[in-house]
């Protein structure tokens, strides 16, 4: 069963437009805010996320408090000045952890999927819609399980329930497949066309395609590339995955 979901909503920039385009969004592995030299440091965390300075960005594997463990969303938030939301999806030794959302425009909904997988490790998906320039987008962030037969039903069930027609729909997070014909990758790429997938694990030197950003409509997606700075290669295992959305 997912954990309950958090919202805490920011007032967005103005704007006269009527277009939510353009946008950087980006995705994230934070790692627990655990960085390559071992060390917790969501401040850390935060720095490469004002180097990215996305519009939108999709948490994994965020410590969400307990255990006399703060929760480092608030870190994040409060360096960035975004608007977040997050869902938590397990405990360990007391402490929560889940999938996050920033935004820098409303988040006036969210919703937690609960894609679990028998006995395995619990996963889930934060879907969120958010309001830019008085358009709304859904958003899901994700993180993915490690088996593939895991895999295979998480995703049949993400296709199921946000394909959404009256708005554009974008799903990011790390997906966990490094098999590129795969049947999960085969399915995403039928449902929203292929995206480029250039390697974000492991951090120090990146080999896997493990993160993604896929969107519906497709001809929206101006460019992806990785955010390989020294600092977000310390940061965490994985390195940030940006995104150039335009109309």
């Amino acid at each position: 069963m997912m954990m309950p979901m958090s919202l805490a909503t920011e007032p967005a920039p103005g704007s006269a437009s009527s277009s939510p385009w353009p946008l950087v969004i980006a995705t994230w592995n934070i790692h627990g805010a655990v960085g390559a030299d071992g060390e917790y440091a969501p401040e850390r965390v935060a720095r490469v996320l004002q180097e990215i300075n996305a519009d939108i960005v999709a948490l994994q594997e965020v410590p969400l408090g307990g255990a006399h463990m703060a929760n480092a969303l608030d870190v994040l938030q409060d360096a960035t000045g975004l608007a977040a939301a997050s869902a938590a999806t397990c405990m360990i030794s007391g402490r929560s952890y889940g999938n996050a959302i920033l935004s820098r425009y409303p988040i006036r909904s969210t919703r937690a999927i609960d894609i679990s997988f028998g006995s395995r490790e619990p996963r889930g998906a934060l879907d969120a819609d958010i309001e830019c320039h008085a358009s709304m987008l859904r958003i899901i962030a994700t993180h993915l399980g490690l088996r593939p037969a895991e895999r295979r039903a998480q995703i049949r069930k993400l296709l199921q329930v946000f394909d959404t027609e009256e708005m554009p729909v974008i799903l990011m997070g790390d997906v966990n497949e490094w098999f590129m014909w795969g049947r999960p990758l085969r399915w995403l790429v039928s449902h929203f066309q292929a995206v480029p997938a250039p390697p974000t694990f492991p951090s120090r030197l990146p080999i896997f395609a493990l993160d993604r950003i896929w969107i519906h409509p497709r001809h929206r997606l101006v460019s992806v590339q990785v955010h390989a700075s020294a600092l977000a290669r310390l940061a965490s295992d994985h390195l940030p995955l940006v995104a150039h959305i335009d109309g």
